[in-house]
């Protein structure tokens, strides 16, 4: 099914990087408010919609592999981030 393939996709695409902050103990950068996860969904939605189209392989995986990093690298640029909840979380020690 086209969404759970892109799903799967963006998961495999972080995948790497959770593992990599969690060996190193710190706090996985997905989880933080940075452009991460959707960068990789939108890489993987691409595929999906490619090969639903019919596109030729190299051009799909091509233009999601542009797309992904692309925007990745917009955001760290321009220092996009996504919204976070405001008094949701648990306070730390030292923001009382």
């Amino acid at each position: 099914h086209p969404v759970m393939a892109a799903l799967l996709g963006m998961l495999t695409g972080i995948g790497g990087g959770m593992a990599r902050d969690l060996l190193l103990t710190d706090v996985p950068m997905v989880l933080r408010a940075d452009l991460y996860a959707v960068a990789a969904l939108a890489g993987a939605v691409l595929v999906v919609v490619g090969e639903l189209a019919h596109w030729p392989m190299p051009v799909t995986v091509g233009g999601a592999a542009a797309l992904c990093f692309g925007l990745r690298m917009m955001a760290v640029w321009r220092g996009w981030r996504l919204p976070v909840a405001a008094g949701g979380g648990r306070r730390g020690p030292d923001e009382r």
